[in-house]
């Protein structure tokens, strides 16, 4: 065949899902008037699955299209001919579905010696943190092999001291590293060693191995000389981490590089059997593509897994981005793709939105990927009623058994809850159920399921509304399918205004394109919620992901790691490595056949300011010649974040080029500008196939019209409500709304409608949709907070909460954050209500971190802001973060041994940090700075600069918590607002009530009690007595012991944390966690005991030690588990604060920094789960610093960071190890270790063995013996204790086991 006919030959696009594979292909025919471009397109859609009928879905499918188009036959059972194809370019789920799966390629990591464990604690933070049996994705690896070899960095950025100029050129230890670092070689692999543990490692049947080297990113050598060894002995897959994506981090760089290990073999055997079912020609003569993540298309020679893992999706996004969004209108849209599972949701405004690092089936990798957000909940997702509500997913029917409707005894779905309102009509789905596979849907099974739901809802709901005196108007099966479709709504709506009013971006502005096969049965509906007047639906809707690929671009990417700091200076050499990476662009993308003219390249810079962690890609502004990338990134910043840093410099993390071959674009008018050229005519009701029952809002219509897509005229528009179907959908067309037929879309205007009225009275359809809502607000504060903060311990460690409180100071909704803030908050807010007694005005904020103020420690800084409406404060919104530092006797203000409450830095009772919309700067400057600063020995706060950057993210989370609310007042109305918070508490009451009544019948009615002790022999005593009649509990502490002269004394709001986080745990479903958890509890705690202290006392282990043994205590009344660790392993280090001149004696501070984190431990085990190792429980759920940028800020070496190996207490179910923490010094500073069960062990329950006590150990090197010898000398620190290190002193954190 010639080659001017091959390039017009037959083109295939194939998106294969999980169910189905969806096929479009476009077809050379003769340009007529029905088909000017000389093409036609033609659909094929098949199951991804069907081993009886052919062996690969997307060979089955392009068979099928070379039949049609050809007319000739081609057998199933012979090669497929290639003659007449031009391209295949495919999206697959292959490598997705391996990595949810686990059913990868056994693959092995060699990574530094001391990291073993590296990746399996990960960032240290458990995925839920009310699942006592925690669970964590496994990792990739079968094999992990230790390499004796290290660098670490030279210098550190965390003060101008850490600046290193002078490096020896002679000394070969030193060498520069890609990013313009220098490292510091403090061994080189034996080589001769590599070799016999990579033999050992093929001899065991590996052949796919990763390689992750501590600061690979930066020097190269050590990973590549273990690269060609490996290819030298025969392994057939390596993946170097510093060639699969040089950026800092090993974690993500180490899990990418195994994900890339462990699915590149996959994608190479799926490959190798799709070719090896076509002709010899296929790979010489036709153009074999496939979709990568990020949107762009590569050749099958540079498809990866670690690419490919949205590969399914990405053509979605690039098909509606393509086909829905007109550069001359600029209105963005969102994305909303509805399958069986899952619904995955993003936005394009004609730039893809791409973010770096991701989290996938748990494994987080470094890559660029569409930014998409998935929800569980589609079509399959399983419909339940619990505790008095609704409630949609996460489980799924998934396609085996599927939804009731498929007569394999599947359970009730949101698809069944769409066929009994008819908005699904049998006669329109294929008939492939059943035994035989060849009925319809079963509305009868559905139909009787949900008849026996709706009656156990009705009789739950008219004992529940007796119990109050009230009578229960019975629901109808419709209003119960009904409802569920309205939570299923609302749960998808949740993730579409985290993409859009969380970043900034008002949700009603956009267009909603939806697809995916269920998506047009929701679009009306969801955009209503949303406020969005216009949906588009495409004519290839239900396989817009294989459509898309057809308009995709083909991308070859690359990158470089960088640590410029940008300047006039530092831009000549940057434009020098940015050209040689163009260069490497245009030479590859020609290879594949590109000119010149046809490649575009996108140059990035992956920018943050000097001192922060937040990195953003920032896009080369337009114009050849301008390299602005100072005041491109300022504005990117401001956006985002709603500020910047103008006294900070500007550092390059990574440079990015992104090449892009274009594919031939349409030439065909945008929606946009067709609607304009249309004469838009009604529907002809003669024409519809028939009349429908559906259910709406205001009930049934049993005269609603059914019209075949492809029967109506351009032009043409449908008035709801009325459905739509095409070969694959149906489009549900609300009343009030319209719909307007143009050549390739459906577009619907979303009318004003009716809107039925919610009232006061408890609904538990809405109770589901406001609890949503309510949940929804505190996240978003919480984003706003994260986004706009600039510390390490609220951006990176995530040490903060938000959350949402009534009138009355009570929680009403708290954002999954940190356990210990959770009960404590709403101390906070009673105390300022009555301290303030209704002297709080709009524009007011107010500032507390007291333990008598409802405080839990003094780093942990709460910020207090009304919510007015008609000038009455109708809801409070309030965020609580740690500082870094805010004075005391310390750096970090988390002394171990401290005495006295002044001793942790400034304690404010209240202070109106905004006053009617003005920033007291000057009156926080003294609240910080001066005042703490007063008392013996102590300083003011050491980073001043970073605590008000931090308190203004603060109030910006509560400013952003106000909208919200303000916005859902505007929805529904105050008292219906208001009404819900308070049925929405008792929802939780009543599931804690029950949970109670459980208890006491498990322990035969005997009151629960137990006791345990922290190392200094202080008692927590605890004695639970349950009321059998109405659940109730009163909780005794008689029998604790006093006041500690220590630190390990806890306020009394952290006692109250402790009890709703373990009541919540216990409670088996997940209710929202709010006030009412504690409604049926009375708390007793004697007067002057360790858990009720002295305003002078100091807390500061009372809140990060104290609260765990609490838990630890509840939990063992409860008898629910083994002991976790029992502690936070609370570790500062750092130089600056006040000094006193020698010779004058004044006082003068020093400026300096500062270092904190807290360190993972092992889980108890239960009675059906093993504890978990290297986690964080129960009280905190921080993150840990990853090591590149720990030795990169700080001068430290991370020697170790490993499980501690039998730790964990023996038993049936053992308890999970702690970890070893192993950090050398390498300057002079201050160290101290604030920990506990360094004496009592974590206790083991049922008889399973106790969890192995913690120890702190400080090798404090080499001393002069007798004034000749050398000494080593190492020791033990204790559980709380405060060093002055030297030099290459090395400290030793080994954490306590679980029970």
């Amino acid at each position: 065949m010639s080659n001017i006919a091959r390039k017009n030959g037959i083109r295939v696009c194939i998106d294969r899902g999980g169910t189905f594979t969806d096929c479009v292909a476009s077809i050379p025919v003769p340009v007529t008037e029905e088909y000017p471009t000389g093409r036609k397109e033609l659909v094929v859609k098949l199951l991804s699955v069907d081993p009886g009928n052919y062996p690969d879905a997307p060979r089955e499918g392009i068979r099928r299209i070379l039949e049609i188009a050809t007319g000739k036959p081609h057998p199933r059972d012979k090669l497929v001919a290639t003659e007449n194809l031009e391209s295949i370019r495919m999206g697959t789920t292959v490598a997705t579905n391996a990595l949810l799966e686990r059913k990868g390629e056994r693959c092995a990591l060699l990574i530094s010696k001391g990291f073993k464990d590296l990746l399996l604690i990960g960032n240290q933070s458990r995925p839920k943190i009310f699942d006592l049996s925690i669970t964590k994705p496994d990792v990739l690896y079968q094999a992990v092999v230790e390499v004796e070899e290290r660098v670490t960095l030279v210098g550190y950025t965390s003060s101008p001291m850490g600046i290193v100029e002078n490096i020896d050129p002679n000394d070969s230890t030193f060498v520069k590293g890609i990013s313009g670092e220098y490292v510091h070689v403090l061994q080189k692999p034996d080589m001769d060693n590599v070799k016999k543990q990579l033999q050992d490692l093929y001899s065991q049947g590996f052949r796919s191995i990763a390689v992750c080297l501590l600061h690979s990113y930066t020097f190269v050598d050590h990973e590549q000389a273990i690269g060609a060894l490996a290819q030298e002995i025969g392994f057939t897959h390596i993946s170097l981490s510093s060639s699969i994506m040089p950026m800092i981090k090993m974690v993500p760089r180490g899990t990418s590089a195994t994900a890339d290990a462990y699915l590149t073999p996959c994608i190479k055997t799926y490959v190798d059997g799709f070719v090896s079912g076509f002709d010899e020609n296929l790979t010489k003569n036709v153009s074999l593509q496939f979709m990568q993540s990020d949107g762009g298309l590569v050749p099958v020679s540079h498809f990866s897994g670690l690419r490919a893992i949205l590969s399914g999706p990405a053509g979605g996004v690039v098909g509606y981005g393509m086909t829905a969004f007109d550069i001359k209108h600029g209105v963005p849209v969102i994305g909303f793709d509805m399958g069986g599972t899952s619904t995955d949701v993003s936005r394009f405004s004609g730039k893809y939105e791409h973010v770096f690092e991701t989290t996938t089936a748990g494994v987080t990798v470094q890559a660029p990927q569409l930014d998409i957000n998935t929800v569980a909940a589609g079509g399959g997702s399983m419909l339940f009623f619990r505790n008095g509500t609704f409630v949609v997913g996460p489980e799924s029917a998934s396609a085996h058994p599927g939804p009731a409707c498929y007569r394999k005894e599947g359970p009730l779905t949101v698809t069944d809850a769409n066929l009994i309102l008819g908005r699904l009509n049998p006669e329109y789905f294929p008939k492939i159920f059943g035994p035989d596979e060849n009925e319809s849907l079963d509305i009868k099974i559905a139909r009787s399921k949900f008849e026996e739901l709706t009656s156990q809802i009705n009789e739950y709901m008219a004992n529940d509304k007796e119990a109050e005196g009230l009578k229960w108007t019975p629901m109808s099966v419709d209003e119960v399918a009904y409802g569920f479709i309205k939570v299923a709504n609302e749960s998808m709506c949740r993730p579409i205004r985290a993409l859009t009013e969380a970043k900034g971006h008002d949700a009603s502005k956009h267009i909603l394109s939806v697809f995916g096969g269920a998506g047009g049965q929701h679009a009306c509906a969801i955009a209503q919620a949303l406020g969005i007047s216009n949906i588009f639906i495409h004519k290839y809707a239900s396989v817009l992901s294989a459509y898309g690929l057809s308009l995709a671009d083909v991308v070859y990417e690359t990158q470089e790691p960088s640590s410029e700091t940008l300047s006039d200076k530092s831009l000549s050499l940057l434009k020098e490595r940015v050209a040689a990476l163009v260069s490497q662009c245009h030479e590859e993308l020609g290879k594949q056949g590109f000119e010149q003219n046809l490649v575009d390249c996108e140059i990035y810079l992956n920018l943050r300011y000097n001192g922060t962690d937040c990195a953003l890609m920032t896009l080369k502004p337009e114009g050849e010649n301008n390299w602005d990338f100072s005041n491109a990134f300022v504005e990117n910043y401001k956006y985002e974040f709603g500020f910047h840093l103008p006294d900070r410099d500007i550092i390059v993390d990574d440079i990015r080029v992104r090449g892009i071959g274009k594919s031939a674009q349409s030439s065909t008018l945008s929606v946009q500008e067709e609607i304009k050229t249309l004469k838009p005519k009604p529907a002809d009701l003669s024409n519809a196939e028939g009349m429908t029952s559906i259910y709406f809002e205001n009930g049934r219509n049993d005269q609603t019209p059914t019209y075949l897509l492809e029967k109506l005229p351009v032009g043409t528009t449908v008035s709801g409500p009325a459905i739509v179907m095409d070969a694959n959908s149906a489009i549900l067309i609300q009343p009030f709304s319209t719909g307007l037929i143009t050549s390739n879309t459906v577009v619907i205007t979303i009318g004003d409608g009716h809107k039925s009225q919610v009232t006061t009275e408890m609904d538990p359809i809405m109770l589901a949709v406001f609890g949503n809502r309510f949940m929804s607000i505190a996240e978003q504060m919480g984003r706003t907070l994260q986004k706009t903060a600039i510390s390490t311990n609220i951006k990176e460690r995530l040490d903060f909460s938000c959350a949402l409180f009534g009138p009355d100071g009570g929680l009403v909704a708290n954002a999954p954050h940190i356990p210990v803030h959770l009960g404590s908050l709403s101390h906070a807010v009673q105390y300022q209500m009555e301290y303030y007694k209704g002297d709080i005005a709009e524009g007011d904020v107010i500032m507390t971190n007291h333990p008598a103020a409802g405080g839990s420690h003094l780093p942990d800084i709460t910020i207090i802001t009304p919510v007015f409406n008609n000038g009455e404060i109708v809801f409070f919104v309030a965020s609580r973060g740690h500082h870094a530092d805010i004075g005391g006797i310390l750096p970090g203000s988390m002394p171990p041994n401290s005495k006295e409450l002044y001793q942790e830095g400034a304690a404010i009772r209240s202070f109106k940090l905004v006053s009617k919309g003005h920033f007291d700067l000057e009156g926080l400057t003294k609240l910080l700075v001066d005042e703490p600063a007063k008392y013996p020995g102590c300083s003011g706060t050491r980073c001043l600069r970073d605590n008000v950057s931090d308190l203004k993210a603060q109030v910006a989370a509560n400013h952003k918590g106000i909208g919200l609310v303000k916005g859902l007042i505007m929805e529904y109305g105050l008292n219906v607002v208001q009404a819900y918070m308070m049925h929405i508490r008792k929802n939780a009451e009543m599931a804690v009530r029950d949970l109670l009544k459980g208890a006491l019948r498990r322990s035969e009615g005997k009151d629960l009690v137990a006791t345990d002790f922290m190392d200094d022999g202080s008692r927590i005593s605890l004695r639970i007595e349950i009321n059998p009649e109405d659940g109730s509990a009163v909780f005794d502490f008689k029998g604790t012991s006093e006041e500690v002269y220590g630190n390990c004394n806890a306020p009394t709001s952290v006692t109250h944390s402790a009890i709703i986080y373990c009541l919540r745990c216990m409670v088996a479903m997940d209710i929202p966690l709010n006030q009412g958890c504690l409604s049926p509890v009375t708390i007793k705690i004697p007067e002057k005991s360790m858990l009720a202290p002295s305003e002078t006392a100091a807390v500061v282990g009372g809140n990060v030690l104290v609260s765990q043994r609490l838990v630890d205590v509840i939990l063992k009344a409860f008898q629910v588990c083994g002991a976790s660790q029992g502690c936070m392993n609370n570790l500062t280090f750092g130089v600056g604060g006040k000094t006193v001149d020698t010779e004058t004696g004044d006082a003068k501070m020093v400026e300096g920094w500062g270092y904190y984190e807290t360190i993972a431990g092992g889980a108890g085990a239960g009675p059906t789960w093993n504890g978990q190792s290297g986690v964080h429980t129960h009280m905190t759920n921080t993150r840990i610093t990853d090591p590149e940028i720990l030795e990169r800020r700080y001068p430290v070496i991370l020697r170790e960071f490993a499980l501690r190996a039998g730790s964990g207490g023996e038993g049936l179910h053992p308890g999970g190890e702690g970890v070893i923490r192993d950090i050398e010094f390498l300057e002079p500073m201050e160290v101290s270790i604030l920990s506990e069960r360094r004496v009592f062990q974590p206790y083991g329950i049922a008889g399973g063995g106790p969890g192995q006590s913690g120890k702190n150990l400080w090798d404090a090197g080499t001393y002069t013996k007798e004034d000749t010898e050398t000494a080593f000398r190492t020791v033990n620190l204790s559980g709380k204790n405060t060093a002055h290190v030297k030099a290459g002193d090395r400290l030793l954190i080994c954490t306590p086991g679980g029970g």
